[in-house]
């Protein structure tokens, strides 16, 4: 299957594989990721649709272009729905779901949306402290290539164990990618990005069908956002996955994407 890419309205190449036919939809990765991350869910949603997984910019493939800004993230989403025939359905992952409602309220041209657990922390300023001395604690990190350290810093504060944070601060795809901690998720989810507004408040400007996933074994502060997103969404709706964490397999998965997704042929 050849690569293919777009051009970002800032000149930066975009790459994506294309799977399937049908309607299109769109994978967002999460923070560290790229677009090997998403491939088996891609394939076993590429029997109902087209489905276009891409490198986020700064990742993979995928040039950037410095300085970066969410805006150009948005851009790059936009140039994606462009090349699927000008309307997709939008899927996102943890901090690429915050990148999608982004889109979501700026309007493009979206049909369907997924935020799969989006972490918007409380909006305190003690949260908003901690996330500040975090995000410079990883920029200086970053600045002398201590890519381990940077990412072992960054997962070390999500609760995970200590051994799987270990194991991930040495994959080599994490490490490769680790650069763009500085932008995803320390910009997309910052209250900055949202010109201050809660991540409810951003929603409510959100008409289009919008699901709002989270596991049934998430922590409950996450369940409560992804709840409180749902209910400010115009045409929205919270569905929990039972049994599930934050990562969800994808023969869990699929079915429920394919599923919301396949009503975008009732729309309208």
């Amino acid at each position: 299957m050849p690569e293919e890419q777009v051009t970002s309205k800032d000149g930066t190449r975009i790459v994506f594989d294309r799977f399937g036919t049908g309607r299109p939809v769109i994978l967002v990765a999460g923070a560290l990721q790229d677009r090997t991350t998403y491939r088996s869910l891609a394939e076993r949603l590429a029997e109902r649709f087209t489905v276009v997984n891409y490198d986020r910019r700064g990742r993979g493939g995928s040039g950037d272009t410095a300085p970066y800004a969410v805006n150009r993230e948005i851009e790059d989403l936009d140039a994606l729905i462009s090349a699927s025939g000008g309307t997709a359905s939008v899927y996102g992952h943890s901090s690429g779901a915050g990148l999608v409602l982004h889109a979501a309220e700026r309007g493009l041209p979206i049909d369907r949306f997924v935020l799969h657990e989006p972490p918007f922390g409380p909006d305190t300023p003690e949260q908003r402290q901690f996330e500040e001395e975090e995000g410079e604690k990883i920029r200086r990190l970053l600045a002398q290539d201590r890519r381990s350290e940077a990412i072992e810093t960054f997962f070390s504060q999500t609760g995970l164990p200590e051994e799987l944070v270990t194991h991930m601060s040495q994959d080599p795809a994490m490490i490769a990618n680790a650069p763009t901690l500085t932008y995803d998720p320390f910009e997309v989810m910052s209250p900055r990005s949202r010109a201050g507004l809660t991540p409810a408040d951003q929603a409510r400007g959100v008409s289009v069908p919008g699901l709002v996933l989270t596991g049934g074994e998430t922590p409950d502060w996450m369940i409560d956002v992804g709840r409180a997103i749902a209910a400010a969404l115009k045409n929205g709706r919270h569905q929990s996955l039972e049994g599930q964490g934050h990562v969800v397999p994808d023969d869990i998965l699929a079915p429920v994407l394919a599923e919301f997704f396949a009503e975008s042929e009732n729309d309208g």
